[in-house]
């Protein structure tokens, strides 16, 4: 199989390594070869947390500039910033909500114009799928869910070859019992939006 190489970006707090973890799990179950790396920049801060998986044979962990088949975003300004990754066959699915950083609240920096920002990374990709991860992590039980939400959107992007029952049995077995109801249902609410925006 060839390989599919996923860029995973988010803020500290979104779940994204526990993303990756789940979605790292799902493709062993499916007897894939899996290589992960992950950067955590003040994430407890709000920083920036970006994890690479890359699904099939070959060497290394990194994804390099144009080369990631997905790009997978749960904070629109994030996404932007990863925007380098991407090439005209990248599927990219991103959150639409934003979460601005503690310097745009002081007013040392401004928040990009993500509508326009996401409209030109569209106009250079396969495929972009814009979701409100949160309004659906909300509606499944908790904020908490964006990652299992965006986990979802992947799943239902049809981008990976793996089934979304196989994503649900990991979830179930590798998240937090008292909350794998709300997760489950995250994952489905994600996974019906993008099979609803694709």
């Amino acid at each position: 199989m060839k390989t599919i190489r996923i860029m995973i970006v988010a803020v500290g707090g979104q779940g994204n390594i526990l993303a990756a973890r789940v979605l790292g799990e799902t493709a062993v179950a499916a007897g894939m070869d899996v290589r992960m790396s992950e950067f955590h920049g003040m994430a407890q801060r709000g920083g920036v947390v970006e994890s690479m998986v890359l699904l099939g044979r070959g060497k290394g962990a990194c994804i390099a500039d144009g080369a990631a088949d997905v790009l997978l975003g749960f904070e629109p300004s994030e996404t932007i910033r990863a925007a380098g990754k991407c090439n005209a066959g990248t599927t990219v699915i991103t959150s639409t909500a934003a979460v601005p950083p503690f310097t745009v609240a002081l007013g040392d920096a401004r928040y990009p114009d993500v509508p326009g920002a996401l409209q030109l990374l569209a106009d250079r990709v396969n495929v972009m799928i814009a979701i409100d991860a949160p309004d659906l992590a909300i509606r499944a039980g908790s904020l908490l869910a964006i990652n299992m939400v965006m986990l979802g959107a992947l799943a239902g992007s049809g981008a990976t070859p793996m089934p979304p029952d196989l994503f649900c049995g990991i979830i179930k077995e590798k998240t937090k019992k008292q909350f794998a109801d709300i997760n489950l249902k995250a994952f489905e609410l994600g996974m019906n939006a993008a099979r609803n925006t694709a």
